[in-house]
């Protein structure tokens, strides 16, 4: 690990960056940029006692070490000062350009999210922090690197907001790194937050390696003459290093139940040559004179991983039987593999190397378009977490179609995975799979390798509720549930539609009367749908009864005329205000429970004062022209008034319960559950206590946001 204590100058920065960056006016902004950042900080100083200027001079200093560009380490140098210097977002794009007007900002963005690990401000965190980097990759890199400095420095927090850091860093910004491909980061990164989570582990780990490293040292030493002997034998140039294994990755193995004599590529061997070629020719020349383990080689060259990493590995028996990983790769792979994306843009662009075999950088970005297309997925901020987590950040398999593209998917994915994404149409008329010139069933399980051809049908009904079940990755799932949405609209446009003509024929109505354009015009208008189907659907899904839209034509002369506007005194008693009338009792009504943040209205009763009913309540169309203007006059905020929902879930045992605690969460109470069962599905209906609309309708895409809740209608009886 970098030491924590090194204090940079301009003069190290400058000298850094010149050894890729050639043009002296990119330089000369960034000396401008370290003038402005360090008199902004001036007078601010660190917890562990240095003048703040020095930590984004470090973070510009670490930029270099992945080949950054100019803007990039500018934005380094400037990445606090929208935050703790007052200064502006205009100020430094007037001075340095839009560019690292961008990245700095973004930087901020990213900075002002506080959460903590254990509670759900990590979901939000999470969604915010990966889609927010996914628009220029440059932000996340500059907050690695600024991530990377503190952490060099935590030994000046105290105790708990030492762990409190370095899970946040190794469980949110160390597996970033490494998508990104920055193995010098990441790996510190692992490191220094292992030493501060589990400070007995890594010291007793770092003993054990400086125990040993004199005896692996000249193991590690003659297995260097001796390969190297047999390369030149063959006439080919090369350089190889020997590579040690991080502290964390060490810890990560000894978690597993290994024991630290055998873990066996603690010795490592890393060849670089100039070609691809090479790299082939090499593996050979390897395999015939060390014995190599079974299963051991993998070949990321011809499938690099979505990163842009690529290298040969393979472990052998070397110099007097110790086991050793060889990693054999091109010079320009090495330094995508050790600084990521960053390095290959300065590698092509200032040393001027034609492409070797390596993917584009746009295949590696695939990492954000991956984060992209989720966030676009519409699921809740918890799958979206746990998708990213489990299928973006974990290990993935790689298989192909009969074509011999590539795609990774999560581990654990099935033949339904495949097929969806590859497209939705794929899995949507889906009827079998072949693996490998073997028909298997849709629950297979995938394998590294594997060559998938899918089966279609255009006739297919379409996949089925089980396919839920068998389904691994959180797109596949969210492209069925979205097949069943649809399915489910077409059943309600089919059920409106019967119902609102049976009822037409109960009145012995004519449809075609019923049916004028001038008619349907009247009903879109009232009920603001937007077609006869969309009509259909608000009666099959119980919005709209038959009797009100046809009440709505045939009973004119009793629907709710506009009330007009007079200036009146208004009474001030109780929650709403009744204009033009004093002291008179005020009842909110029972079919439509209005709550503040309604637009309202009041209906003279006969003996029972004011009825107050929602505006779009439809039983207004049966009242008769006894309307006077209401306004709400809450004085308590606190105060809590009934609301009531129907509830449609998936059949499933905790839903009830978790819909409570959910509720209790959101300061809501539940004065009355009843509970309804239709074959696979559960219909809550659900009186709740709220302050006010807002309070509501966070409450019900709280729970919108929940896999198995379908919807949340709010009753109008």
């Amino acid at each position: 690990m970098a030491s924590d204590k090194r204090l940079y100058t301009i003069d190290d920065l400058i000298n850094k960056a010149s050894s890729y960056i050639t043009k002296e006016e990119e330089l000369d902004k960034i000396r401008r940029a370290f003038e402005f950042s360090k008199s902004k900080h001036l007078g601010q100083f660190r917890e562990s006692g240095e003048p703040y200027y020095y930590h984004p001079l470090t973070t510009a200093v670490i930029l270099t070490t992945v080949y950054a560009d100019s803007d990039t380490i500018c934005a380094g140098l400037l990445h606090d000062v929208i935050e703790d210097c007052g200064v502006t977002r205009q100020e430094i794009e007037d001075e340095f350009g839009v560019v690292v007007g961008n990245l700095v900002y973004g930087v901020t963005k990213i900075s002002k999210i506080h959460f903590s690990t254990e509670n759900e401000a990590l979901i939000e965190y999470y969604k915010k922090i990966i889609v927010g980097m996914s628009e220029d990759v440059r932000v996340i890199i500059i907050k690695l690197a600024d991530r990377l400095h503190n952490m060099r420095t935590l030994w000046a927090k105290d105790e708990e907001k030492q762990k409190k850091i370095a899970r946040e860093t190794l469980d949110i910004l160390a597996p970033i790194a490494h998508h990104l491909g920055i193995h010098k980061i990441k790996s510190e990164l692992e490191d220094l937050s292992l030493r501060y989570l589990k400070p007995n582990v890594f010291y007793d780990i770092a003993d054990k390696l400086n125990n040993t490293k004199l005896e692996r040292d000249k193991v590690v030493n003659d297995m260097i003459v001796s390969v190297s002997n047999l390369l030149k034998e063959n006439n080919i140039e090369h350089e190889i290093k020997g590579r040690s294994k991080s502290i964390y990755s060490i810890y990560k193995k000894l978690e597993k139940g290994r024991k630290f004599s055998d873990i066996y590529d603690l010795l490592a061997l890393r060849i670089l040559v100039d070609n691809v070629q090479q790299c082939y020719s090499i593996i050979g020349m390897i395999h015939a004179k060390y014995k190599p383990i079974p299963k051991r080689f993998k070949d990321y060259i011809a499938m690099p991983k979505t990163n842009g990493y690529q290298s040969l590995h393979t472990t052998v028996f070397g110099i007097d039987g110790y086991l050793f990983e060889i990693q054999i790769r091109t010079y320009e792979m090495d330094e995508i593999a050790e600084n990521g994306v960053a390095s290959h843009w300065a590698y092509k662009e200032h040393k001027d190397l034609k492409q070797q075999g390596t993917s584009s950088t746009e295949a590696k970005l695939q990492f954000f378009k991956s984060i992209v297309e989720l966030n676009e997925d519409k699921m809740s901020s918890e799958e979206f977490v746990n998708s990213v987590k489990n299928e973006i950040l974990n290990n993935n398999i790689y298989v192909f179609t009969p074509k011999g593209d590539i795609f990774e998917l999560p581990k654990g994915s099935t033949p339904i995975d495949f097929a969806y994404s590859v497209h939705t149409r794929v899995g949507e008329t889906m009827v079998g799979a072949i693996v490998n010139d073997s028909i298997v069933p849709l629950d297979y399980e995938l394998r590294d390798n594997d060559i998938v051809k899918i089966i279609t049908n255009k006739n297919s009904p379409g996949p089925s509720q089980e396919w839920l079940n068998i389904a691994k990755s959180t797109r596949a799932k969210n492209k069925i549930r979205t097949f069943f949405s649809r399915s489910e609209k077409d059943n309600y446009i089919e059920r409106g539609k019967a119902d609102l003509e049976k009822e037409l024929r109960k009145r012995k109505l004519s449809f075609n009367d019923f049916f004028t354009e001038e008619n349907l015009s009247n009903i879109y208008k009232t009920t603001k749908v937007t077609d006869q189907n969309d009509l259909y659907l608000n009666i099959g899904n119980g919005k709209y009864s038959s009797s009100y839209i046809i009440n709505l034509i045939y009973k004119k002369d009793e629907t709710v005329e506009a009330v007009k506007k007079v200036e009146v005194p208004k009474s001030t008693d109780g929650d709403v205000i009744v204009e033009g009338i004093d002291k008179i009792k005020v009842n909110l009504a029972n079919c439509c429970n209005p709550i503040p943040g309604d637009e309202i209205v009041g209906y003279i009763t006969k003996g029972n004062g004011i009825s107050v009913h929602r505006r779009s309540c439809h039983n207004l169309a049966f009242l008769d022209n006894r309307m006077v203007n209401v306004n709400w006059n809450l004085e308590d905020a606190n105060k809590k008034f009934v609301s009531s929902v129907f509830i449609h879930c998936k059949d499933y045992d905790k839903s009830l319960l978790e819909i409570m605690q959910k509720a209790s969460l959101s300061g809501i109470g539940i004065d009355s559950v009843h509970t309804n069962r239709k074959m696979d599905e559960i219909v809550y209906e659900v009186d709740l206590l709220v302050r006010n609309l807002e309070h509501l309708n966070n409450f019900i895409r709280d729970l919108e946001n929940m896999s198995y809740i379908e919807k949340v209608v709010r009753i109008i009886r």
